[in-house]
């Protein structure tokens, strides 16, 4: 019923669990003051090098609570911090905002190992998994995405705009979590090297294009590597076709792409330029070339301009506009792995083993105090995972769907027998379109959702799975993903919240 094979529920296991979670988990402290600095990507990160360091390590979070490390620019007071510090924990699987990566490549010291947790979680008894996206959009869900590998830590790859044949604009542009664009190609000035963006290798980022006319456009683009040194190398240039409007036909011989998940991709390492997408058959990523594929804009994807001054770059409020929304809310570049591991508690015991063993070497005399804090917190994990998958078997099976803001349960999921039923964050500070609304309201009633869950720090953002929430009068509750709070600030009261959430919201008498 719960789906994960080695979660049994002994009695022993449930009386330790009163005790090893009462407290901080027997930390030892070290005899002196902190033989290590440690800077961390992310607040969940930090807890846990806190957990396993005591006194011995002096850490801190470049991503703050309340924070997202999927679009957290990182300060100048970050850099200097970074600076500092004798080893860089990060989640890595293009968890972090590329900006967090390159700040901390470029400062930190290069003597001080960068250590991405996740990228080697297998060989400390880990789990890792392929991010399944699927939001069931009406029209195309269409990024940019890059492949290849490209020599150099912390290297970028440059995609630029250096062409549009059209009967109007094009712009391309991204959504924060506060719900602030931020234009990264706008043709109505013409093109030139700030119509552009970087990705690190083998990502791909989520994007809206809005169209001003309907018609037949040509994009034309270029890629460049660039190292942190400052060398850049140029790497291949295509062109995509875009057809916009109903009436609007595709050349002969062309193949239209209308729904379901692509890139527009380019590929660093051969410098070829096609589409990426998902195939119906196998789900598996066909890359086809550029000049066989034609990106459709229905007149399902037309849309008025926000009244919000942010968004006057796209015409004025009212006006029509064709998009093909970014679809999740932020800045939010990933790989084809899911990088939300820690989300299954057994798979927080493997990041405890990878940074006790990454302490030790860099600091061997804090050997015992970093295997004895280790293990305790261990034990205080085998605890936690016991307790989480105990509530979650009270929830009746055919209640065990999420419906959440944000696609970062996954691990959580398959660890304990639930289900995604579906994330759902349209583009903010833009009406979704009655489809979309009555599509969630569909989902919600075919699934029987009793409940749908938002996470504090995207709450805000959340006006449309709230609204339809209350029309289908099915519960809204809170679930932590990424971030803490000023009320939930560590990683055992994180699961212990989502679980016990989980097990009210979505238990028998939940509706």
């Amino acid at each position: 019923m719960r789906g994960h094979p080695r979660r049994t529920i002994t009695t022993a296991a449930l009386f330790a669990t009163s005790t090893l979670l009462s407290g901080c988990s027997g930390l030892e402290a070290g005899s002196s003051d902190a033989e290590l600095t440690v800077s961390t990507t992310t607040a969940v990160i930090a807890d846990l090098v806190e957990q396993v360091g005591g006194d011995r390590v002096d850490v801190t979070s470049i991503v703050p609570h309340h924070g997202d490390p999927h679009s957290y620019e990182p300060s100048p007071g970050d850099a200097a911090r970074v600076t500092g510090a004798d080893i860089v924990f990060s989640n890595g699987l293009l968890l972090e905002e590329p900006g967090i990566m390159k700040m901390v490549h470029t400062n930190a010291r290069k003597s001080a190992p960068k250590i991405e947790i996740a990228e080697k979680l297998e060989e400390y008894g880990g789990t890792v998994m392929k991010l399944e996206e699927d939001l069931g959009l009406d029209v195309l869900w269409l990024g940019w995405a890059v492949e290849g590998e490209v020599a150099g830590d912390g290297s970028q790859v440059r995609t630029t705009a250096t062409e549009l044949e059209g009967p109007g604009e094009l712009r391309v542009y991204l959504t924060d979590t506060l719900g602030k664009p931020k234009v990264y190609i706008d043709s109505a000035d013409g093109l030139d090297d700030a119509d552009s963006f970087t990705l690190p290798p083998e990502a791909h980022t989520h994007v809206n294009w809005a169209f001003s006319e309907p018609g037949t456009y040509r994009l034309t683009v270029g890629g460049q590597t660039e190292t942190l040194d400052g060398k850049t190398a140029e790497t291949g240039s295509g062109t995509f076709t875009f057809t916009v409007g109903d009436d609007t036909e595709a050349p002969d011989g062309t193949r239209a792409l209308d729904g379901g998940h692509a890139d527009v991709a380019l590929n660093a390492e051969t410098g070829q330029v096609y589409v990426r997408a998902d195939d119906d058959k196998s789900g598996e990523p066909a890359r086809l070339p550029a000049d066989d594929v034609v990106l459709d804009v229905p007149d399902r994807a037309k849309a008025a301009v926000p009244k919000e001054a942010p968004y006057s770059f796209l015409g004025a409020a009212g006006d029509d506009v064709w998009v093909l929304p970014q679809a999740v809310i932020g800045k939010h570049v990933h790989g084809d792995m899911d990088p939300h591991a820690w989300a299954d508690v057994a798979n927080a015991g493997a990041y405890v083993r990878r940074i006790e063993a990454e302490l030790i070497k860099a600091d061997p005399e804090g050997k015992a105090t970093y295997e004895k804090n280790a293990a305790a917190y261990l034990k205080t994990l085998g605890a936690l995972d016991e307790e989480v998958a105990r509530k979650l078997a009270t929830v009746p099976e055919h209640n065990r769907k999420l419906i959440t803001t944000h696609d970062a349960f996954g691990y959580l999921a398959k660890a304990y027998g639930m289900e995604i039923a579906g994330f759902v964050v349209p583009v903010p500070n833009q009406e979704p379109s009655a489809a979309e609304v009555e599509e969630l309201g569909v989902t919600i009633r075919e699934k029987k959702v009793p409940s749908v869950f938002l996470e504090p720090n995207l709450a805000t953002r959340a006006d449309v799975l709230r609204r339809v929430a209350e029309d289908e009068g099915v519960g809204i509750c809170t679930i932590y993903g990424d971030s803490f709070d000023d009320e939930v600030d560590d990683y055992v009261s994180m699961m212990r919240h989502n679980a016990s959430e989980l097990a009210k919201c979505l238990g028998e008498d939940a509706r």
